[in-house]
Parts: C-alpha cells; sequence; structure tokens
C-alpha cells in the first residue's frame, strides 16, 4: 500500500489506433525535463523505439532510461508490472517517479486499463487515473474510424484528442476530421500534433479533483455538448462504425438523493453498460457538489467539493452513448430522486420501498 501520506502517482493512458503516432509522441514526451520522474508502461519493447533512451536493466522487465525515467514491458500482467513498480518505488530500489504512462496497443480497447486502476484491490489505493490520450491519424484518422469499432471508441473515450501527421495530411481532411471528432466526443480538448510535439501541460492534470470554476468547466464542456448535439444529425452517415454513437448533455432543476445516486450509478452501469461509453456529471446532492464519472461498467468513486465553483445549483450530466438513444437516458433520470424511505424498526423487508426500486429500474431497460 502506499504510504500515509504519499501522492498517489496520476497514470496517463496514451492509445491510439495502429499508426497513428503514439511512439513519436512518447519519444518526444520523455525529452522534456518536467517528465523526468516517470514510469513508463508499454507492451512489448519491441514495438516502441527507445533504444537511444536505455541505460541499464534494474530487473528483468525494467530498464532505467537516460534521462532518469523508468521503462517496463508488460509480459505478463498490468497488475503485476503495476505492483512492482509501486513496490520498488516504495523500497527505494527505483528512481522515484511522480508520474505513470500506459501506452497501449493500437488494437487496444482502453477500458480494461481503466478498470485495472479504478477497482483493482492493489493498483486502485497505489495510482489515480489522470486521463486518456488518444492520437487520431491525420492522414488515416477517418477511414480507420469507418472501418473500425476500436478506434471509434479510443476516440470517444479520450480526455485529450491528438491529431498527429499534420504536416503530411490535407489541410481539408485534418478539419473535416476535427469536425467529425467534435460530433464523437464533444468533451474531449483536441490539438493539432506534429512530430509530437505538444506541451506536457497540455495533457496531464485532465482529472477535475478540486479545482474550482475553470478546471471543472474544462473537465464536463457541457457547451460542446449543447453544440454537437445540434449539428450531430447534418454530419453523420449510416454504415460508419459511428453512427451509433451520441453526444449529449443535460441539466437537472431539483436535487438529486443520496440514495438515487448511488441506485442510478448502479443500474446504469450494470443494466446499460455496453451502452454507455462515458459519463461525467456535477450533481447538486442534496444541496451539495458532487462530481460523478462513470466508463461503461466502470463506476469512479463520487467526489464530495469543498464548494460549488459557481452560482448554479443544477445537476449538469454529460453522456457518450452507443446504439442507446438520449431518450433512454432521461427514462432513467427519475432514479436519481429515489428514496428507500424510513428503514424498518425491525429491520426486516419493506414491500413498499421495493416496488417503489422495482419502478424504478424498469426505466433502465
Amino acid at each position: 500500500m502506499t504510504p500515509a501520506g504519499a501522492e498517489r502517482p496520476p497514470v496517463s493512458v496514451i492509445t491510439g489506433y495502429l499508426g497513428s503516432g503514439k511512439t513519436t509522441l512518447l519519444n518526444r514526451l520523455l525529452r522534456d525535463p518536467a517528465l523526468a520522474n516517470t514510469a513508463v508502461i508499454i507492451n512489448e519493447f519491441g514495438e516502441i523505439a527507445l533504444d537511444h533512451l536505455l541505460v541499464a536493466a534494474p530487473s528483468e522487465n525494467m530498464v532505467l532510461l537516460a534521462n532518469g525515467c523508468i521503462c517496463c514491458a508488460v509480459r505478463g500482467d498490468l497488475v503485476g508490472t503495476l505492483g512492482e513498480l509501486a513496490d520498488k518505488r516504495e523500497r527505494g530500489e527505483t528512481p522515484p517517479f511522480d508520474r505513470v504512462l500506459i501506452e497501449t496497443t493500437g488494437l487496444a480497447d482502453p477500458v480494461p486499463v481503466l478498470q485495472t486502476l479504478i477497482t483493482d484491490p492493489e493498483v486502485g489505493p497505489r495510482y489515480r487515473l489522470d486521463g486518456v490520450l488518444t492520437l487520431v491519424d491525420g492522414a488515416h484518422g477517418a477511414a480507420q474510424l469507418d472501418a473500425s469499432r476500436e478506434a471509434v471508441k479510443q476516440a470517444a473515450l479520450a480526455d485529450r484528442l491528438l491529431i498527429s501527421k499534420c504536416d503530411v495530411a490535407p489541410g481539408e481532411s485534418v478539419a473535416a476530421l476535427e469536425r467529425r471528432l467534435a460530433t464523437l466526443n464533444p468533451g474531449a480538448q483536441r490539438f493539432r500534433v506534429t512530430r509530437g510535439e505538444i506541451s506536457p501541460d497540455e495533457l496531464f492534470g485532465v482529472a477535475p479533483g478540486n479545482r474550482g470554476a475553470e478546471g471543472l468547466a474544462r473537465w464536463l464542456r457541457q457547451e460542446a455538448y449543447v453544440a454537437a448535439s445540434a449539428h450531430r444529425d447534418s454530419y453523420l452517415r449510416p454504415g460508419r462504425h459511428d453512427d451509433g454513437i451520441d453526444a449529449f448533455s443535460v441539466y437537472l432543476e431539483r436535487p438529486v438523493t443520496r440514495v438515487g445516486l448511488i441506485t442510478w450509478l448502479h443500474l446504469l452501469a450494470s443494466l446499460r453498460g455496453a451502452n454507455l461509453l462515458r459519463m461525467k456529471g456535477l450533481l447538486n446532492v442534496e444541496g451539495h457538489p458532487m462530481t460523478v464519472h462513470a466508463v461503461q461498467t466502470l463506476i469512479d468513486e463520487p467526489v464530495a467539493l469543498a464548494q460549488w465553483p459557481d452560482e448554479d445549483r443544477r445537476s449538469r450530466l454529460v453522456f457518450i452513448t452507443r446504439d442507446m438513444a438520449r431518450a433512454d437516458i432521461e427514462r432513467t433520470l427519475d432514479a436519481l430522486g429515489f428514496e428507500a424511505g424510513a428503514p424498518l424498526e425491525s429491520g426486516g423487508f419493506d414491500p413498499r420501498a421495493y416496488e417503489r426500486f422495482v419502478a424504478v429500474a424498469k426505466n433502465f431497460r
């Protein structure tokens, strides 16, 4: 376990379809002095060009890079690799690191990596998820989105979308790709990147935390979802892998209950998780502000904020769904006001509370 008082290192997941430029980005980032205390996890050494940085091998699957970073190859289980890194960090057997970058393969679904970081009992207490950085090929990204569900999912789950190879792709193609990505994932900030050149400040510090109005607004980006909904019907065409993707936002005027929030999150994840690519929200929970975040069946623990970021006390939720209409989500929102009622003195079964729960649960099917 992480020692008391020690900061859990933030983890960023770098993903993107085959040939999108993940290796180029990673090499560029590792040359930045600000990332000197970084651990890098990759699948196989043969897939990434780090030879010019390798200087020594402290263990079978770890190498020390010339800039002071640690690089690990996942030859087995990601949980084991993260655990070994944390153990060695705590024993002082490796240089200290204060950030982790995980690079996935080009065909990977990022969700299992996120699941490990969020839910694994060994990993969760020792690391914290910062965000997903997805590279999209400026020259071939549109065709890849047409052909691959994995490419669509990588883009839909991103916190940052990096459009690469803008120096070789036609300008009109890049602009069209940007418009498509803005419809697919309105909440992700987009950057044009050439040869991996981008400031680390643009990529990290994604998780909202307690950063006030500006930080929460950048995380939620609700206005972008409103704009995407207005243009969606005129943009998407049937027959593509993203034609079943929808992105939208909702406001709730009345506060939600604590029991209702727990009920809604678990029913949504368990019954509609396959269709829920991502959900983020700032909720008024019985008068108190709280952030929520879910990826498919994964529910991040809701975070209570010390204060409201602004004067608006409405709850705000944004969604990216696959094959699930906005109306399907809106039917579930009644669960957020669910109240279990007073507990029975005997602690026994309350048929009226169960009837209320069944009535709410029907809206999730």
